[in-house]
């Protein structure tokens, strides 16, 4: 078994927030069409199984390098948006309103965020049709960094918060 497959079985944690109905092909096509882009088959992976919700704590931070606004050494991921209109829970197709609320570069998908950090695929070099790689966009420091190539090894490289010191 792969990693990414290991860290899959296990992402989601338990909980009504940001649950979206069951993903269906058609939910898949009319969200890249809306969105205009490939959406990756790793974070399509992963929505099957289900769509949007609260990430497990064995999986809620990502590693960091350099300090954010956030922490020294991580970034959050409390949550992963999924694809569908419930009322009262973000989607990625809010992605276009919060983009141009929050000034944040385009073509992006946000993938979990608060208004003053988004965690993102970010299109930008890659082009609407490719392999996106997966970037932290600070608001308040007005700053981004990028956390992986592609969404299948940021999924690979989230950790528990709680094994950071605290910072």
């Amino acid at each position: 078994m792969t990693r990414f497959d290991e860290v899959k079985v296990t992402f989601w944690d338990e909980g009504p927030y940001g649950l979206q109905a069951p993903l269906t092909d058609v939910d898949v096509e009319n969200a890249e069409r809306q969105l205009g882009v490939r959406l990756p088959s790793s974070l399509l992976e992963i929505l099957r199984l289900q769509n949007g919700g609260l990430v497990a704590p064995d999986r809620d931070a990502f590693p960091t390098t350099m300090r954010t606004s956030w922490s020294e050494s991580h970034v959050p991921l409390d949550g992963l948006m999924g694809i569908g209109r419930r009322e009262g829970q973000l989607s990625l197709l809010d992605t276009p309103c919060l983009v141009e609320e929050w000034g944040l570069p385009s073509p992006l998908v946000l993938l979990s965020g608060d208004g003053h950090c988004w965690i993102a695929l970010d299109y930008r070099l890659c082009g609407r049709q490719g392999e996106p790689s997966v970037r932290w966009f600070d608001t308040d420091w007005d700053t981004e960094l990028t956390l992986a190539a592609d969404f299948r090894t940021f999924i690979e490289g989230l950790t528990a918060a709680v094994t950071f010191d605290a910072d």
